[in-house]
């Protein structure tokens, strides 16, 4: 993928009714082709999800921008069926849950952090000769 604008990175964070998360699961293994394609298409890149065993969902990816990425999906068929089908896996979630998630904010980036780092190289100092 060849950007003339740099990715933002995207962390958020829902919460999935633990009676619904084996299903949660389940349709997340087999996520429809179309809707695959969409979020490729709109700028979705890199996505993942995680859950922990009482349901607590975190997902990330990286987009050139959230608001055109969350704009094109909104202009798609598969994300209206898709979203109005998860939207019952969550707990109090006023929105789709493409819209109504808690954005996290990033601390710390290693990457970031290692190219701020000046140039020059540091070695180990001398041993001192042996008498």
């Amino acid at each position: 993928m060849t950007s003339a604008r740099p990715l933002h990175r995207v962390c958020f964070q829902l919460q999935v009714k633990p009676e619904r998360l084996a299903e949660y699961r389940e349709r997340h293994a087999a996520v429809w082709p179309d809707m695959l394609r969409a979020l490729a298409d709109t700028g979705w890149h890199n996505y993942s999800l995680f859950v922990r065993d009482d349901g607590l969902l975190i997902g990330y990816f990286e987009t050139e921008s959230l608001e055109a990425a969350q704009a094109g999906m909104a202009e798609t068929e598969v994300n209206a069926r898709w979203q109005a089908e998860m939207g019952e896996f969550f707990v109090d979630l006023d929105l789709p849950p493409d819209q109504g998630f808690l954005q996290l904010t990033e601390v710390f980036h290693l990457e970031d952090q290692l190219a701020a780092l000046p140039t020059t190289t540091t070695t180990e100092p001398e041993p001192e000769p042996l008498p």
